[in-house]
């Protein structure tokens, strides 16, 4: 099913500008794609283990205990989650204050500056260096990945939003490939530039980016510049009759009222997105819950007691990785689809789909920032659990996504080929339930919608 679905996606892009999708690949080597690649570089921990016994025993004569090494390459994996969260945190102030262009050239700075710091850290003889790099990376993943898929998001029209959306769940996962390969391919001495490869995605993107347009929809809604956004259609679309989209972005904008953008705070609180909150929540959660990125940080430990040998372990790794690059390229029929099929990647365009404007820079920094905290906490927690479960460890993400693939469908309303206003209708008939007939007037001023209930 999946081949049929790939040719009917592609048919339906043949009348589209090819700007949309050269859009697409360049956020995606800027945004998510620096998202996956540093979660390779845990890979060269036996690298960094003695590079920190090296540096210990040059500075201080003595070579620190093995648990105590061990706890500090722990810490260097875990701070990229910090970061992340850091990064998240930040993602929406910046997409609203200076527009999601200028927001995704500003989360190249500590991409740059991971990479500098990491790929001199062995000739400062400083791991403290990876371990500040390490942060500055997640900084940057956290960031890039959320402007990314905001922009991408508002940028495609409903008929291919979801096509463009998994070009995200892709470039992460060529990420993590690009990382394993490197990583193979690579020369022991060299793991400092191998962890500096970053910087190189990071210029391209700083370079290129420039000479696209805005997102249309922020260019609309948020800055009220019609005349920006009709060029911006047309540059990323083509010169077709694009007004039915354009009738809908101005729909949206009467909708919300010329209202600020929300914070967390109302996305937790307003009876109007509950429902879109919850199942932001639950479906975000299945980020991490699935395990996958609980088996990257600790590919090595867990293949070796698998009974690969050290030897072979980067090649089991690449393997991992083409096999994420070709699921996601599957993935293209809608979000309902994309669940079952992969789960992670439902997510690269669920926040655009099912928020309004003013909610969705709040819905992305809430989902980063969900994905982020979920990742650091398993990934101190998950050795413990394979200690007190061995082989059955995984039964616990197992249940939590079986649970959730019967929530989506009988819950999530679909949203392949709707506007953001019907499917917020399809929510209201939750948010709002047991109600005949009513008018919502959300005390936000945020939209007037009538719903009906037979």
């Amino acid at each position: 099913m999946a081949v049929p679905a790939l040719f009917a996606a592609f048919i339906s892009c043949q009348k589209m500008s090819y700007n949309l999708f050269l859009l697409a690949f360049v956020l995606g080597i800027g945004g998510a794609f620096q998202y996956g690649f540093p979660l390779f570089s845990v890979l060269v921990l036996k690298y960094i283990k003695s590079f920190i016994r090296e540096t210990c025993l040059r500075r201080y004569g003595s070579s620190p205990s093995e648990e105590m090494i061990t706890l500090m390459w722990s810490f260097i994996v875990s701070i990229y989650s910090i970061g992340g969260l850091l990064g998240s945190l930040s993602a929406g102030y910046l997409s609203v204050r200076f527009g999601r262009k200028k927001a995704m050239l500003f989360a190249d700075i500590p991409s740059l500056l991971s990479a500098a710091l990491m790929g001199l850290s062995q000739l400062c003889g400083s791991f403290e260096m990876i371990l500040v790099g390490r942060l500055f990376a997640g900084v940057c993943g956290g960031s890039a990945l959320n402007i990314h898929l905001m922009y991408a998001g508002e940028s495609a029209p409903r008929h291919v939003r979801g096509l463009v959306a998994v070009t995200a769940s892709t470039a992460i996962a060529t990420g993590k490939f690009v990382g394993f390969a490197l990583e193979v391919l690579g020369v022991d001495a060299l793991w400092p530039i191998l962890m500096a490869v970053n910087a190189l995605p990071a210029l391209v993107h700083l370079l290129t980016l420039p000479f696209f347009p805005d997102s249309p929809r922020y260019l609309l809604i948020d800055k009220k510049d019609k005349e920006g956004c009709i060029k911006a259609v047309k540059w990323l679309w083509g010169d077709g009759d694009h007004m039915a989209e354009i009738d809908d972005m101005m729909a949206e904008q009467e909708a919300t009222r010329e209202e600020k953008a929300k914070s967390m705070c109302d996305l937790f609180r307003d009876r109007p997105v509950r429902w879109q909150f919850i199942t932001l929540f639950l479906v975000c959660s299945c980020t991490q819950l699935i395990g996958s990125n609980v088996v990257y940080f600790y590919a090595y430990s867990v293949f070796i007691n698998a009974g690969i040998s050290p030897a072979q372990t980067r090649y089991v790794s690449l393997g991992v990785g083409i096999t994420e690059v070709l699921t996601t390229l599957m993935c293209v029929s809608g979000p309902s689809a994309e669940f079952h099929s992969a789960v992670m990647h439902v997510l690269c365009s669920l926040p655009t789909e099912i928020f309004i404007q003013s909610y969705r820079p709040a819905a992305y920094v809430f989902n980063g920032s969900i994905n982020w905290i979920q990742l650091f906490i398993l990934g101190l927690l998950f050795p413990f659990i394979v200690e007190g479960l061995g082989s059955f460890c995984f039964i616990i993400f197992l249940t939590y996504c079986l649970s959730m693939a019967i929530f989506v469908f009988l819950v999530m309303p679909e949203t392949k080929g709707k506007t953001i206003l019907q499917v917020m209708e399809e929510f209201n008939c939750l948010n709002y339930r047991g109600k005949k007939k009513q008018t919502i007037l959300e005390q936000s001023n945020c939209s007037v919608v009538t719903v009906t209930r037979l």
